[in-house]
């Protein structure tokens, strides 16, 4: 069992418990996805090479194939055409999810450059939290020798929370580290 679901499962539910006063299991708020999302641009769309080294970073940092996005509509004064693929979308659940989670926190925050926390601000209305990855070199599947393009993307922790109050308990009591 992962180091995250373990703490989750064993300490915190009791710490909602007490500190929410729930009458249900069933009502403790929990992660039930994480979404890691990464537009290609106009670059990656037309450079063949450029999208399939995208597709093999990504499958090396989540440990799953990502979707392919294409785009909907044209768009002229983009250069993008209906279908074009712009971007790469994967969803973790349950042991990858919890797996991936521990290495963002414990691996891959840490080296981000000047990093003092997230901000808690991230966590929208419904309970969600967004977090932008500036560089995908802080993560430590993927070497420097071996890349030939820098890019961000982004990460989406989906709670079943219903207050942002209590995902920010839950994800700063899992060991996000918030300013």
């Amino acid at each position: 069992m992962n180091n995250l679901k373990e703490l989750y499962t064993k300490s915190l539910k009791s710490k909602f418990f007490t500190d929410f006063s729930y009458k249900n299991i069933h009502q403790v708020p929990k992660i039930t996805k994480i979404v890691i999302t990464y537009g290609l641009g106009i670059k990656g769309a037309q450079n063949k090479a450029y999208f399939q080294k995208s597709i093999e970073d990504i499958r090396s940092i989540t440990g799953q194939h990502p979707i392919i996005t294409k785009a909907k509509k044209s768009i002229a004064g983009f250069k993008v055409r209906e279908g074009m693929p712009i971007g790469l979308m994967v969803t973790l659940r349950k042991e990858k999810m919890y797996s991936f989670l521990e290495r963002l926190i414990k691996l891959a925050l840490p080296r981000t450059r000047d990093f003092r926390g997230v901000n808690r601000n991230s966590i929208d209305k419904h309970g969600n939290f967004t977090l932008g990855i500036p560089d995908q070199l802080v993560f430590p599947e993927l070497q420097d020798d071996m890349l030939d393009q820098k890019y961000g993307f982004s990460v989406t922790i989906v709670t079943n929370s219903k207050d942002p109050k209590e995902t920010y308990y839950l994800l700063k009591n899992l060991g996000l580290p918030f300013f």
